[in-house]
């Protein structure tokens, strides 16, 4: 295969594998916004990385959480608020009563922490009429509010017994704490609350949001959602601490694993792997062999003798033998001349000057072949006389 083929051929598959990668990224962004966990680590329409980044531009520090529950613990950091975003995995009622339970200010949303609004004295019911606009609180802005998906109940018993999640385990039973205040900080046009905060007879201050979409990243972006969502945490918190064990991110796995699953979930992840493919394809092209080195193909030169032949067969088959015997006797002399070119004079005469310089046999029978050749008609087997004669004559005169 030539080079330029080869050239050609390989900008053809990186050319055919650049569009598919971006074809595969464009599909995998498509897949990132269908994503719909609140993770502060989703920067997709549904995520609460916009909520995180908010906050820490505001002066509020963001830690994720990655542990199970009962490795939380936030009472000796003052100023800290535990928030649960809308879990994507559904809470169980032993992890409810431990959420209950923690002593620390909490922000708890979404319809999979019900169990945890149970011991609350909360409930949290879902619903989808689009007719259920909400009551902007005073001092929003003017821009209008996402539509509720579910609101919350106040439970008429304060205590609240659910199923464990074992079979073998006994029935989960919470008691909701004294509350000193109930502030309603959102609700529906009907009267329905949306957001509640909770003034507990401990100390503690729990926020209770029914629907988690008013912290995703399009709810800030697009609604007047996002100073709302804000004013629960700024001024009054310093840091917040968000789980993420809930949303699939468990800080058990492996680094190697960690970086796979961002490779395969992140956009720049994958444009990292599809940069590696575009390379490694390309290197592949652009090598041009393959193997151990060969070894070099050894081109000699010819020999005077070679050429000598060549150029007398050629004018003897063309009939110039005179010729021939003439310029394979101009060729001697040049060589042998001082300044390397052919003198003007009588051959004949020159090779007479020869005869003194030439000592051996074979030079003077060379010598005398050549003398006779110049003085008659010559033929084709005078050609080759006279070149055997000229080689014979250049070794006998050139010194070594």
């Amino acid at each position: 295969m030539r080079q330029r083929t080869e050239l050609a051929f390989g900008a053809g598959i990186v050319l055919v594998l650049g569009v598919t990668a971006g074809l595969i990224g464009v599909q995998r962004a498509r897949l990132s916004d269908t994503d719909f966990r609140r993770s502060t680590y989703l920067a997709g329409p549904s995520g609460a990385r916009g909520f995180a980044e908010a906050l820490g531009r505001l002066g509020v520090t963001v830690e994720p959480f990655r542990r199970p529950i009962g490795t939380l613990d936030t009472a000796t950091a003052p100023g800290t608020l535990t928030a649960f975003l809308d879990p994507s995995l559904a809470l169980s009622a032993r992890e409810g009563q431990m959420v209950a339970g923690l002593r620390g200010d909490l922000l708890v949303a979404g319809v999979r922490a019900n169990t945890a609004f149970r011991c609350f004295g909360w409930d949290v019911s879902s619903w989808y009429e689009d007719s259920a606009a909400v009551v902007p609180p005073a001092g929003a802005e003017a821009r209008r509010f996402p539509r509720p998906r579910a609101v919350l109940l106040r439970r008429t018993q304060a205590e609240a017994v659910d199923s464990a999640s074992a079979e073998d385990d006994a029935p989960v039973r919470c008691t909701a704490p004294a509350t000193t205040a109930v502030d309603t900080l959102l609700r529906t046009r009907g009267g329905r609350p949306v957001v509640v905060r909770l003034r507990l007879k401990d100390g503690r201050t729990a926020t209770l949001v029914a629907d988690g979409r008013l912290f995703t990243n399009r709810s800030l972006r697009e609604t007047a959602a996002g100073p709302f969502v804000l004013g629960l945490v700024v001024p009054r918190y310093r840091r917040v601490v968000v789980d993420e064990y809930h949303h699939g991110f468990d800080a058990s796995r492996s680094l190697s694993g960690a970086t796979l699953d961002w490779t395969f979930r992140s956009p720049w992840g994958w444009a990292i792997l599809q940069l590696a493919a575009v390379g490694l394809v390309a290197l592949l092209a652009s090598g041009v062999r393959f193997g151990p080195i060969r070894s070099g193909i050894e081109r000699r030169r010819r020999s005077p003798l070679e050429h000598v032949r060549a150029l007398a067969t050629a004018l003897a088959a063309a009939r110039g033998h005179d010729v021939a015997v003439r310029l394979i006797v101009q060729g001697l002399r040049r060589r042998l001349s001082a300044t390397g070119r052919s003198a003007p004079g009588d051959i004949g005469r020159w090779l007479d000057s020869l005869e003194p310089a030439v000592q051996s046999t074979s030079g003077r029978a060379a010598l005398t072949t050549l003398t006779a050749v110049t003085q008659r008609p010559a033929s084709a087997e005078d050609v080759l006389h006279a070149a055997d004669a000229v080689e014979t004559l250049w070794e006998e005169l050139t010194p070594t």
